[in-house]
């Protein structure tokens, strides 16, 4: 019975960091006490203990209780703690072992992608790609995913910086081709690489964000063009899509803090 009753409090002060965490301006103990059906007393009890270890603080102006700093401290440990790779990993293998394709995981790193992740797929296919290696931004899948949600000067910056060499005869090479594109993916929440980066290569790619909503990574899927038909890439744009977001949630992102 005693364990019982400790994890009744447990869940009690649970739901009553949840109900705070709401309401910006804080709640009092008789608000509390309404939404959540505990008599006054018992919510005074636990909102004592939170603020006790920093978890919940008292407003002295308006005497409502509001979350502490304790979870700044908690949530930035938390995020120094998480590992790209491992989190986006399940991800990437269920990627895997629905298309049998070559999986990548990139980031962006000084106007270029680096590769930080790849599945073979089970299908035959040669690529220049490998673990550890650069690439351009302007003529890949992830580059162009990446690009899209970075601020029109930076993307200047790079293109002015790393140009916009021709990697095969179908490489994008005019800026304001490559800014409609741009926006198109902005719009769509994929990119695609028409065999843009190496001959007879397709891939699709999704952006993933960070906790801010900063792009700061992205996902795709490879394969030679005689698989990765136009029918094909219809079939797999929401499915990046939303494992671009998975992955994102991972990291702590949600949509409403998206970056404009």
């Amino acid at each position: 019975m005693e364990r019982e009753n400790v994890v009744k409090s447990v869940s009690r002060a649970l739901d009553i960091i949840q109900l705070v965490s709401l309401k910006k301006g804080g709640l009092g103990v008789t608000e509390i006490s309404k939404q959540i059906d505990i008599n006054k007393s018992s919510v005074y009890r636990i909102l004592s203990t939170l603020a006790q270890y920093g978890y919940i603080e008292q407003d002295d102006a308006t005497g409502r209780y509001k979350l502490g700093y304790k979870f700044l401290e908690i949530s930035s440990k938390l995020l120094d703690s998480i590992d790209l790779r491992a989190e986006a990993r399940t991800f990437l293998q269920e990627l895997e072992n629905e298309t049998n394709e070559v999986i990548h995981l990139v980031v962006y790193d000084q106007g270029e992608v680096v590769y930080i992740e790849k599945l073979e797929g089970t299908e035959t296919l040669r690529m220049h790609s490998k673990v550890g290696k650069r690439a351009p931004m302007h003529c890949t899948s992830v580059g162009k995913a990446i690009l899209a949600y970075q601020p029109s000067a930076v993307v200047h910056e790079i293109i002015d910086r790393k140009g916009m060499p021709m990697h095969t005869d179908k490489t994008i090479t005019d800026k304001d081709i490559l800014f409609e594109e741009l926006i198109r993916v902005r719009q769509s929440g994929y990119a695609l690489d028409l065999e843009e980066n190496e001959s007879g290569i397709t891939c699709i790619a999704a952006p993933i964000f960070d906790h801010l909503g900063k792009v700061v990574a992205a996902v795709s899927i490879s394969g030679p063009s005689i698989r990765m038909t136009q029918e094909r890439l219809q079939q797999l744009k929401q499915k990046m899509v939303n494992v671009g977001l998975q992955i994102s949630s991972r990291l702590g992102y949600s949509k409403q803090n998206q970056l404009n």
